[in-house]
């Protein structure tokens, strides 16, 4: 993820570059799609001679006029295909602390409506998006996203008349098809296409982020051997006539290194969230309808991390942010979160819904147990923070 003439009708090739282990396959379910059969009749069959004395003919329809459907897409050359998408994406950069992350971006509307994956902005404190059309740099605003799906949707301030993608249909996906990722591979800034086919559809992974480890389990995922690399993630993964089909989302590790001992070469396998899933989610934060895995607007910032408390149900602290709302009540490691707003939290994944819905400004109440084991509450202001 030696230039020549030739390079401005082909598309960059991929780099013979190792990448990162993402993914540990859980498990992949076969979907069987049934093909529907088109009913056809003939013109009306004509009378054999004339009727019989005293019977009336009957009156035979004239047949209508039937539009005929319209001619299947042609396939595209692998060049036709860059050249139309690679404008349509944007290439992303996102700060998080001392380092940036590098990914790809889809854009929707011309006025900058933007469809990436989550983990390519998460806990981003900046995020910058270059158009691969015209070259300009936009600051970039969060609109949305679904951690639970790894999606995400974001405005570019300022754009206009961007080009855009024709939009397909994931569900029409079968194995075996033609595809072609573009995207960022590799953060290198210049969009690079990868040639490849479906190998599965309906798969369920567990995809790792490379860069702080952390995991999540993804459902209803397009399989396909082309060689998606980090930077690359968020870009529409395309079928034929060059139609977005899903947004790809992670890849395994392919190691190409050349020299006395080279590895293995290793199949490849990569991942794609299926557009039309990832519509509904657009859908979702363009209307402004959260719901338990869609967060809409800035996200809220209560300050610390937690895990599974092995003691007593609730949601242990392991870290707490100086200077955060969490720090200011008291918190501390070590800590037990039981309740928010009254609800009781018996795990991590129950804190991180409830914050799912509260934006910056909502005021909560938070009941935790401290280390010595005494029962503590207090009143918190959510502040602003970085997409989680």
């Amino acid at each position: 993820m030696n230039r020549t003439e030739h390079e401005r009708t082909t598309p960059p090739r991929r780099r013979a570059r190792r990448t990162l282990a993402l993914l540990t396959v859980a498990a992949a379910v076969t979907a069987s799609l049934l093909a529907g059969q088109r009913l056809t009749s003939g013109p009306p069959t004509p009378l054999l001679g004339p009727p019989p004395s005293g019977v009336v003919a009957p009156e035979v329809a004239t047949p209508q006029s039937v539009t005929p459907l319209p001619p299947p897409p042609i396939p595209l050359t692998p060049e036709q295909i860059h050249e139309r998408i690679a404008p349509t994406t944007v290439h992303l950069i996102s700060s998080v602390g001392w380092r940036d992350t590098a990914g790809t971006g889809i854009v929707l509307t011309p006025d900058g409506l933007v469809l990436t994956n989550h983990h390519v902005i998460d806990g981003a404190t900046d995020i910058r998006a270059v158009n691969q059309s015209n070259g300009a740099s936009y600051e970039v605003e969060v609109a949305g996203y679904d951690r639970s799906r790894d999606l995400a949707v974001l405005r570019l301030a300022g754009a206009s008349g961007l080009p855009t993608p024709a939009l397909g249909r994931s569900a029409d996906v079968h194995t075996g098809d033609p595809v072609t990722a573009i995207g960022n591979a590799e953060g290198g800034g210049i969009p690079q296409a990868a040639g490849g086919i479906v190998t599965a559809v309906n798969r369920t992974v567990t995809a790792r982020d490379s860069a702080d480890g952390s995991t999540n389990r993804l459902s209803g995922l397009i399989e396909v051997n082309a060689d998606i690399r980090p930077g690359d993630s968020g870009g529409p993964l395309v079928d034929d006539t060059g139609a977005v089909i899903g947004v790809s989302t992670a890849g395994t590790a392919v190691s190409h290194d050349e020299g006395p001992t080279p590895a293995p070469r290793q199949e490849i396998r990569s991942y794609a969230v299926p557009i039309d899933e990832a519509i509904t989610v657009v859908e979702q934060v363009r209307e402004g309808r959260g719901s338990e895995t869609v967060h809409i607007g800035p996200t809220p910032l209560l300050g610390i991390s937690v895990s599974d408390s092995v003691t007593i149900p609730g949601a242990r602290v392991i870290a707490v942010t100086y200077g955060t709302p969490a720090e200011e009540a008291g918190l501390v490691r070590g800590d037990v979160i039981t309740t928010f707003d009254g609800k009781p939290i018996r795990a991590a994944a129950d804190l991180t819904a409830l914050m799912v819905a509260r934006h910056p400004g909502d005021r909560i109440e938070l009941g935790w147990t401290d280390k010595d084991g005494t029962p503590r509450t207090a009143a918190i202001v959510l502040t602003t923070g970085p997409p989680r």
